[in-house]
């Protein structure tokens, strides 16, 4: 009874593995993470976003990039990041995963509306580019004094 029953559960697994198999090549990669370090189709390379009272940082994770081939530009309230990285050609290996990518990439960031599009700094080091953008003096939080 057990044996019949552990071959039975053993293919109902099987049969949801062969499903899902289906349903990934029906409609294409899942458009979500299959796993807790995977990212995000549409989300090359990885960013961070912060921000304080004074400024909005922007990391951009672009290891193995020349930073001359980044191209950074900000127009209204969108920040735009673009470049290619060129990985070397394929000499026609298997690959078992593969999670560096290459090729161009285009990020956009809406930035909060009191950011002042004339005081941007950019910075690339360690595979790592920051940009800050200051946020305008009028918008700041300032400490108003009780007399």
């Amino acid at each position: 009874m057990f044996a019949d029953q552990g071959n039975y559960e053993g293919g109902l697994f099987d049969e949801f593995r062969r499903l899902q198999r289906e349903m990934d090549q029906l409609f294409g990669a899942a458009p979500w993470p299959s796993g807790i370090r995977t990212v995000a189709r549409g989300s090359y390379p990885p960013i961070n976003i912060g921000s304080t009272g004074e400024q909005v940082d922007v990391y951009l994770f672009a290891a193995g990039m020349d930073p001359k081939s980044l191209d950074i530009a900000i127009q209204q309230n969108l920040l735009t990041l673009s470049g290619e990285r060129r990985l070397p050609a394929d000499e026609g290996g298997n690959y078992y995963r593969k999670e560096r990518f290459g090729g161009a990439f285009r990020r956009v960031v809406t930035l909060p509306d009191d950011v002042d599009p004339d005081r941007v700094k950019a910075s690339y080091q360690d595979g790592v580019l920051h940009v800050t953008i200051q946020r305008r003096e009028s918008s700041r939080p300032r400490r108003i004094e009780i007399q």
